[in-house]
């Protein structure tokens, strides 16, 4: 029990020692500081790790950041009344905050809590740190550190700017070269002269023989008109040739208006004897993209009997990005071409640009025409569609350069003194090249094409910092 209890008093005495020794060990570091402040020995070391000293300038081994001068230790707050803001050869000092709460700011040297020397702040680097970008700050590195962040920047260069649109297209035929044939009257399929889709015909080839009463009568009343004309041609009475001669001209106009063709109208009026079957004959030379005519089917006016296109000329429906649409205009010129037709290629305007948006593939259809006369492309044929835009002389950055903030784009200017400088810019046209710079640069800037998002973290960091010690000071 003596024991127990003697070796709790020795325990109690050491408890006593203890801040004691802690303080005296305390005192001995501001002495040595103090020694070495009055030796005009500078010392260093890392706003984030301050056990870290040293007494040269350079970077933090731990985290990487510049060391900054150390303040010579003061006294107790409540004896620093006097002391100097700055001594000879140094800059000035705008105010010392804490190395852990860069919120708390001291006019004077002073201590935190933790017994830790405040930081100086100094003025040129409060002004070297402003920047035109909010939320971001200047940020100065070291070669070494910049090598070790494998930072690389180019020179901001003018050029041509070529926007260039690459897409699809199908190939559809011209619209406006699709004839479709009908009758103007009801009658019957006699006889089919095109009887397959895709056959080739030229302007006046015979498509199908059709047989009509109402046609056989109509050619009936063009033959009594035509004896009628041939009797009182010879009239004495002027009056009775003239309206034979008129009613006849009437009932050949009721066959022309029927698409009886002028030859067979002759040859049923040399022949003397209206035909069973007349032929219809086609308006256009083509390809038959449908037939619906079939033997011995009845034919109404609203049946289309055959779809005939010109295929020498066609259209091309390319897909444009709404992003790409700006770059679109009618007249300019495109390249189509076809993966399984190497080598060829074919060169038309843009004549017509949709004005609604396809809204499952958020595209818009631009119409490209072609020349077709050696029938290489066919209707719904996959084609490869290039549109290029001159958007004249501009400035062009890599698009590695750009940073997208979300609300904004930003590019860091390397300067000639080694400052990495946060800038806002507008941007145009994608390139394949980069991209092009409509504002916020000037030609011969540098700007940084690499770790570009390691210094916008960074500079982030430093910018809210700055602005907390702003308010607090």
């Amino acid at each position: 029990m003596r024991n127990t209890a003697r070796i709790g008093w020795l325990g109690a005495g050491l408890l006593v020692l203890v801040p004691g020794l802690t303080g005296t060990a305390c005192r001995k570091s501001a002495e040595h500081a103090g020694r070495a402040a009055a030796a005009h020995e500078a010392l260093y070391h890392c706003p984030m790790h301050p056990t870290y000293v040293s007494n040269k300038p350079g970077n933090c081994p731990i985290c990487g950041m510049q060391l900054v001068p150390t303040a010579a230790p003061s006294a107790p707050a409540s004896a620093v009344t006097t002391a100097p803001a700055t001594s000879p050869g140094q800059h000035k000092i705008a105010y010392y905050r804490s190395p852990m709460d860069p919120s708390v700011h001291s006019e004077r040297p002073a201590k935190d809590s933790m017994g830790m020397d405040f930081i100086p702040v100094y003025e040129d680097e409060l002004a070297g740190a402003a920047s035109t970008v909010e939320g971001r700050a200047v940020v100065a590195l070291s070669p070494e550190r910049r090598q070790l962040l494998g930072i690389r920047s180019e020179q901001v260069r003018e050029e041509l700017i070529e926007h260039v649109i690459r897409t699809v297209g199908r190939i559809t035929p011209d619209e406006t070269r699709i004839h479709h044939v009908h009758t103007k009257y009801e009658a019957y399929v006699e006889h089919l002269y095109v009887d397959f889709t895709g056959k080739y015909v030229k302007r006046g080839d015979h498509l199908v023989a059709l047989f009509s009463p109402e046609l056989l009568a109509a050619q009936e009343e063009f033959l009594l008109a035509l004896r009628a004309r041939d009797r009182l041609a010879k009239s004495d009475v002027a009056e009775v040739a003239k309206n034979s001669a008129e009613l006849l001209e009437a009932a050949r106009q009721r066959l022309l208006l029927w698409d009886i063709a002028p030859e067979d109208i002759d040859a049923i009026a040399r022949a003397g004897k209206a035909q069973r079957a007349v032929d219809l004959h086609s308006d256009v030379s083509g390809y038959v993209l449908q037939k619906s005519a079939v033997q011995g089917m009845r034919v109404m006016p609203a049946d289309t009997l055959f779809d005939i296109a010109d295929l020498n000329h066609l259209w091309v429906l390319a897909d444009v990005y709404v992003s790409d649409l700006a770059a679109v205009r009618l007249g300019m010129q495109a390249e189509v071409s076809a993966a399984y037709l190497p080598g060829q290629t074919w060169r038309g305007p843009v004549t017509y640009i949709s004005p609604t948006v396809d809204e499952k593939t958020r595209t818009v259809k631009v119409r490209v025409e072609v020349d077709n006369r050696t029938a290489a492309l066919k209707p719904d044929m996959y084609a490869d569609v290039l549109l290029k835009a001159d958007l004249g002389r501009g400035l062009v950055v890599p698009a590695s350069a750009v940073i997208d903030a979300g609300d904004r784009k930003l590019v860091f200017l390397d300067r000639a003194d080694g400052r990495l400088e946060p800038r806002r810019v507008e941007i145009g046209a994608a390139l394949p090249e980069g991209v092009q710079v409509l504002s916020g640069l000037a030609r011969g800037d540098r700007v940084v094409t690499s770790a570009n998002f390691l210094l916008d973290s960074e500079s982030s960091l430093k910018a809210a910092l700055t602005s907390m010690s702003g308010h607090q000071h």
